[in-house]
């Protein structure tokens, strides 16, 4: 009987190793607006916990879940967590800790499409004044290989006007989803544009060198931030070190007279 149950617990083990090291290996992907399919990764932990996440959803209120997708999609994870999966995640994990991953999730890629942003709208600005209308434009910018968040909106934008959405919607419903300021108000200087008949070419132009000028006013305060920020580390760590050899002798000494 014994090794009967230590035969069972051994397989269970095993079983359960097979399990964690296939969840380990599994790649989560996120479907873009053309059909392509991009790598997204979740933590190990989610990974584990998301099959259990539907036996919450009867504590989970709609509007509840509406408020999770969407910042779910600011993140770039929808499709992939649903606002009902992530509510119990939370209800699993102590609350704070998807929180924090989605607010540090969120965080990245809004850091990621505002570097991005400059050389897009040079793309744009060159590719219209060139004499390729708008959604073109667009469309030539997201055909690299390499999609970055700001690419993949951009595309999700112009498969939405292709589908017959008006460019003003289009354009509101990435700011709204987005909701990162810089391309907030690229969106809206878009939509100001058509609205007052200014030329698409004219207003990215002066997006551009606007964004540009941002760029390198926050490079100058963040350098200018750099010595105070530098004074921590230099206090704890280079300071005791100087110390340390200065005064390193001086004490191996005393305590060798000492014993």
């Amino acid at each position: 009987m014994m090794y009967l149950a230590t035969a069972m617990w051994a397989f269970a083990a095993a079983f359960l190793a097979a399990y964690l090291v296939s969840v380990a290996g599994e790649v989560t992907y996120v479907t873009l607006a053309d059909g392509r399919r991009q790598e997204r990764s979740i933590p190990f932990v989610f990974k584990l916990l998301l099959p259990l996440c539907p036996n919450f959803s009867r504590f989970v209120r709609r509007e509840t879940a509406a408020k999770c997708e969407a910042r779910l999609a600011q993140a770039g994870y929808d499709g992939l967590i649903s606002g009902e999966e992530f509510m119990g995640l939370k209800f699993m994990l102590a609350w704070i800790i998807p929180e924090i991953w989605l607010a540090v999730a969120i965080r990245r890629r809004h850091v990621s499409i505002v570097r991005s942003l400059p050389f897009v709208l040079d793309l744009l600005t060159l590719s219209v004044e060139a004499g390729m209308d708008f959604v073109s434009a667009l469309q030539r910018n997201c055909e690299g290989k390499m999609m970055t968040p700001l690419n993949e909106e951009l595309l999700r934008m112009t498969k939405e006007i292709q589908f017959g959405v008006t460019r003003r919607d289009a354009l509101k419903r990435m700011s709204d989803r987005v909701r990162e300021p810089n391309l907030r108000q690229f969106a809206f200087a878009l939509i100001q544009a058509d609205e007052l008949g200014v030329s698409i070419g004219t207003m990215l132009r002066i997006e551009s060198d606007q964004l540009r000028e941002k760029c390198f006013d926050r490079a100058e305060r963040l350098a200018a931030q750099a010595p105070v920020k530098m004074l921590g580390p230099l206090m704890l760590c280079i300071f005791p070190a100087v110390f340390i050899i200065l005064l390193g002798p001086v004490l191996t000494n005393a305590f060798k007279g000492v014993f």
